[in-house]
């Protein structure tokens, strides 16, 4: 077999369930999915119903449980239904789900965030990523009094117009262009820069620098595949940002309370003007957030003249799942569990590859991890499509049959939890062992 063959096996067969409520789902929903990458149009087959998911464990609709390393795409760092996130889920909905009126749950997480992340003075919560990163980016506007965005190929910053330009993520998976309904005036105030590539950046800065009003990069890219910062490539968009009166943005949607308490802008030291949060901040549950100086935060109304707002922003349930889930994550030790595990599965991968005869990068970081099948270094999203999809798709659906669920596509990081403790690993360490075998 090699990587160009298809998957090893009938899904219809292999989850009757699940086939049959993808069916119902095609009829009312487009694609049957709400999210597109979860309709396994990049690996094939059906995409597995979930009924439950305790721990590190999730069981789909045919009763098969897999080793969960897709955790809510991120956002789920305690594993799923932990008992402190069930509890002030519990409690709070008992007071309440929702008032569309302040409450103290708010501030207290905002005090936390602020405590937990330097360069965030003041915060917003909102709903989504998507959501935090407009908002970011139409305050970066207001500030500086300019148009244009520099962003990264490759790097997802939510599905807003102006950003579903050389997008990573479910564009990259399902291999779309830039989407139909964008504008050629939405896209046309985005300029784009190869992830890792200095050079370009400084470039941009020189031809555009005076209608340049931001740079938005994911610090650890998460949507083209994991992909590491080469070192110096954040203090230099910190420093061609400062030089011209551009702002920073870090898009820390994923890294956030991910790869390390105050993100990754503590792990590479590094401060952005204004910070994107969401996925842990939530604690599974929908929030999100962008924050930065009190200078630049007071424009936001009601303070200042920057428009922003969502019925459901700041919903109560989301931010006692969150300041339960920051309770947890504050404790010590926890990073390092996180890092042992995520480099733990890297090196598996590594070896078990080795062992099979298949070419393979891996990487870790804080408790995200992932590889392609490629003998090549992949430093940006030109190199990481490089990498055999096709092989991936085999190896996903054989890890599936082995009861280890990864994310449905080659360019989507890999999360673990807390919850993945030794023995899971080695559960997964083994079925890695097997599916590498059958694809190699």
């Amino acid at each position: 077999m090699n990587g160009s063959d298809g998957p090893l096996n009938d899904d219809a067969l292999q989850a009757p369930r699940s086939a049959a409520l993808f069916a119902a789902a095609g009829r009312v929903m487009p694609g049957g999915v709400n999210s597109p990458v979860r309709a396994f149009g990049a690996v094939g087959g059906v995409p597995r119903f979930i009924e439950c998911g305790t721990g590190p464990f999730v069981v789909d609709a045919d009763g098969r449980r897999y080793v969960d390393f897709v955790l809510s795409w991120g956002a789920l760092a305690l594993g799923h239904a932990h008992p402190a996130i069930v509890d002030a889920i519990r409690r709070q909905a008992e007071k309440g789900s929702a008032f569309g009126a302040p409450t103290a749950l708010e501030t207290a997480l905002a005090e936390r965030v602020i405590a937990a992340v330097p360069s965030i003075e003041m915060i917003r919560f909102v709903s989504s990523g998507t959501e935090a990163v407009m908002s970011a980016l139409r305050l970066a506007r207001a500030v500086t009094g300019r148009t244009r965005i520099v962003k990264f190929a490759g790097c997802y910053h939510g599905h807003a117009d102006s950003l579903l330009v050389q997008a990573g993520s479910g564009v990259a998976t399902l291999g779309l262009p830039d989407s139909p309904g964008v504008t050629a005036a939405a896209a046309g105030d985005t300029l784009t820069a190869p992830y890792n590539d200095v050079e370009l950046v400084e470039s941009l800065f020189a031809r555009h620098g005076s209608e340049i009003a931001a740079v938005i990069v994911e610090p650890v890219a998460g949507n083209m595949g994991l992909v590491l910062p080469r070192p110096g490539f954040l203090e230099a968009l910190r420093r061609i940002s400062s030089t011209h009166g551009a702002l920073l943005v870090f898009d820390e949607v994923m890294t956030g309370f991910r790869v390390a308490f105050g993100g990754a802008q503590e792990t590479f030291s590094v401060a952005p003007d204004l910070t994107c949060l969401g996925k842990i901040l939530g604690g599974g549950m929908p929030a999100a957030a962008f924050g930065g100086s009190r200078e630049y935060m007071s424009r936001i109304a009601p303070a200042g003249p920057v428009y922003q707002a969502g019925t459901l922003s700041g919903h109560p349930i989301a931010m006692a799942a969150g300041l339960a889930t920051l309770d947890e994550m504050a404790k010590p030790g926890v990073y390092a569990r996180l890092a042992r595990a995520a480099n733990a599965m890297a090196r598996c991968a590594e070896e078990e590859a080795r062992r099979a005869g298949l070419p393979i990068r891996a990487a870790a970081i804080g408790g995200m991890w992932g590889f392609f099948f490629t003998d090549a270094d992949v430093r940006d999203y030109a190199s990481a499509r490089t990498a055999d999809a096709r092989r991936y798709a085999r190896a996903f659906h054989a890890l599936l049959a082995e009861g280890v669920y990864l994310p449905p596509g080659q360019f989507e990081a890999m999360f673990v939890s807390l919850a993945h403790d030794d023995a899971t690993l080695d559960m997964a360490k083994v079925a890695m062992r097997h599916a590498f075998a059958r694809i190699g």
